[in-house]
């Protein structure tokens, strides 16, 4: 295919992908209460009993709802839109490289659900949970809508690029970039940096929450380790010198053939 005939493929993939994130939206919209109780349930559930959050400029209201709908669309087309991204990418694939992209998809899925299914059931709600500790008879605490689904959204994305570590580690080891070897004598360091990001991503100063936040990246930094030393490219050990030494008795054996030959 020539350069315009791939723009005109591309083209078409992401025609099919607008539609189906769209048909996804409108899918979205018809079960977007239920959506808010899920994704505001942590919330609600560290607040005062009866207490319910506020919106203070017009359209708040419209573009959480919006969001809301966003969200569901890409996570009910999202089959479908890797399916189109699959279909353009494939065909310049040698055989080997598709054999490196499913795996590479599969691990992706798989952290992005456990990122999500992490922020949503234990990184959220003990963070709102910490929030509400400082509430007094001097405060009332109601917080804004767009404030806390702006945090929820941040926590969630955070996570899921977290949990996303496995599969860039694979990627990297596959290439021979990385090696188990080298993450392992760079623990200490990670872990410093793992810590460091933990305290700027909960900003507070409370150690269980950026423990809670930084258990997840060492879990999968370990995970990394294993994930770099299964899929390293094998190469010929070089204290093998099993090959060496097969040819030294082959030359002993022709030496004694040749000096058997002349007694002859």
């Amino acid at each position: 295919m020539g350069f315009l005939d791939h723009l005109e493929e591309l083209r078409r993939r992401l025609i099919r992908a607008l539609i189906a994130l769209a048909a996804g939206m409108g899918i979205a919209f018809f079960f977007v209460d239920r959506i808010a109780a899920f994704v505001l349930g942590p919330t609600l559930g560290a607040l005062p009993a009866g207490t319910r959050l506020i919106t203070t400029r017009p359209g708040e209201g419209i573009a959480f709802f919006f969001d809301l709908a966003l969200i569901g669309g890409v996570v009910i087309a999202a089959p479908f839109i890797t399916y189109q991204i699959w279909r353009f990418v494939a065909p310049g694939l040698y055989s080997r490289e598709k054999r490196l992209a499913i795996p590479l998809l599969l691990m992706a899925v798989a952290g992005t659900v456990a990122g999500a299914l992490f922020t949503h059931y234990l990184l959220y709600p003990s963070t709102i949970e910490f929030f509400a500790r400082f509430n007094s008879r001097f405060t009332d605490y109601t917080p804004r809508l767009e404030d806390t689904f702006g945090l929820y959204k941040s926590l969630l994305l955070a996570m899921v690029a977290v949990f996303q570590i496995p599969t860039l580690v694979f990627f990297l080891a596959r290439l021979g970039l990385v090696t188990a070897r080298f993450l392992l004598r760079n623990t200490h360091y990670a872990v410093l940096i793992i810590f460091t990001a933990a305290a700027v991503l909960t900003s507070s100063p409370d150690w269980w929450n950026q423990t809670i936040v930084a258990a997840p990246m060492i879990a999968m930094y370990l995970v990394s380790v294993v994930v770099a030393w299964l899929v390293a490219p094998r190469r010929p050990d070089e204290n093998d010198h099993s090959g060496h030494l097969r040819l030294v008795v082959s030359a002993s054996v022709l030496h004694q053939a040749r000096r058997h030959r002349r007694k002859l």
